[in-house]
């Protein structure tokens, strides 16, 4: 099993959720998230003062998927969140030893 962890724009979640869902794939893990790269952040004028943002919004993916699906949802994620800007995101992926349905107690593929 595999899990991919995408770190995108906001606006184009509903944009990867479409794309993953169009290939089969379903259920996912959606959290709020600051954080900056090559971007930096940016200033902004408040009230007259200006002040640097450093963190910017961003949403963080996470599924857990077979292995054979793996380069699949990457495609799709990576078709669905770019933009052609900087800023656009980055996909992690990682191994995953186990996974386990609590309600269940089925593990491993079957788990998800």
């Amino acid at each position: 099993m595999k899990k991919i962890e995408a770190v995108v724009k906001p606006f184009k979640l509903d944009d990867v959720k479409e794309a993953l869902h169009e290939i089969g794939l379903q259920g996912m893990t959606v959290v709020e998230a600051k954080g900056f790269g090559r971007q930096r952040g940016h200033t902004e004028l408040y009230r007259g003062a200006e002040y640097v943002v450093d963190f910017l919004p961003k949403l963080k993916i996470e599924i857990v998927i077979p292995d054979d699906a793996a380069e699949s949802a990457v495609e799709a994620i990576t078709k669905a969140a770019h933009t052609g800007k900087i800023g656009d995101g980055k996909i992690f992926i990682s191994d995953v030893a186990e996974a386990v349905r609590i309600r269940t107690g089925e593990k491993g593929d079957t788990a998800l």
